[in-house]
């Protein structure tokens, strides 16, 4: 029966997130529809006989980044092409930008040989944080201070995917200094305890604080913070306060490196956009 590899829907994509749930991956509930906000045209698909075999998330943030995601082929049509189909539609359709991507272990050789370059390992960290939360955060007010901040931090403008990530009920904190915005992070239930990210701050102090604060607002509850291995102070605090790391992936980018602040970066926004 003969291949077509067409732009998913806004429901197909959904079917692609709760296939990432199926694999382990823990997305957020709601997920589906502020990742397509990013860019709705980047979600292909296989699909054989009407039904979508294999998967992936191909976001062009503008006309310089592009991320590749939720590459997911279906487990009873795995081995027939489907995958290799979509990865090339994907990768074809974000040309010749700087590509981003969050590799497992077991595909980073795989990457590797198309072309990907490490930049670091990513450490997953989860528990309960047992930190108090500092008394200069607030809640997000105003969008143009948070998109100008995460330009520092994030390769790419992204303001329509900000604007969906940062509603409710998402949970979202930002820390104001005497010069302004001194970071922000964002807290979403998912199928598993809340993940958060990004986590985005001028220092471990405030990561921790934002960190704690909006451990505050999830009542508690579990966190995942997917952080980077060069982040050793800050992981060191995690531990401390009674996280344990778990899962690990590698960044890795073809067509070099973007000029992006990794030193603020201190929880990845997530594993399937960057």
């Amino acid at each position: 029966m003969p291949r077509t590899i067409r732009t998913l829907t806004a429901n197909d994509v959904e079917t692609l997130v709760d296939w990432a749930a199926g694999e382990g991956w823990n997305p957020g509930i709601g997920d589906a529809a502020a990742l397509r906000a990013a860019d709705p045209e980047g979600f292909i698909g296989a699909f054989v006989g009407g039904e979508m075999a294999a998967g992936i998330s191909a976001v062009a943030y503008g006309a310089g980044f592009g991320f590749i995601g939720l590459y997911i082929c279906r487990p009873d049509r795995r081995g027939e092409g489907h995958g290799k189909a979509v990865w090339d539609a994907g990768t074809t359709r974000l040309g010749n930008r700087i590509i981003g991507l969050d590799g497992v272990a077991e595909q980073q050789a795989n990457y590797q040989r198309k072309g990907f370059v490490p930049a670091y390992e990513t450490v997953r960290y989860s528990g309960a944080l047992g930190l108090a939360g500092g008394s200069d955060l607030r809640p997000v007010a105003s969008m143009a201070e948070i998109f100008a901040y995460d330009r520092q931090c994030f390769p790419a403008p992204r303001e329509a995917f900000l604007r969906e990530w940062l509603q409710p009920p998402r949970l979202a904190l930002m820390s104001a200094g005497p010069a302004g915005t001194a970071g922000y992070g964002v807290a979403r239930r998912c199928r598993e305890g809340f993940k958060v990210g990004p986590l985005f701050a001028d220092d471990m102090d405030i990561a921790l604080a934002l960190a704690a604060g909006l451990a505050g607002e999830a009542g508690g509850e579990a966190l995942h913070i997917d952080v980077p291995a060069t982040q050793v102070g800050f992981t060191a605090m995690l531990q401390a306060a009674g996280m344990v790391a778990g899962f690990t992936t590698t960044r890795m980018y073809k067509g070099g490196k973007p000029g992006n602040a990794p030193s603020k970066v201190f929880g990845i926004t997530t594993l399937e956009l960057g």
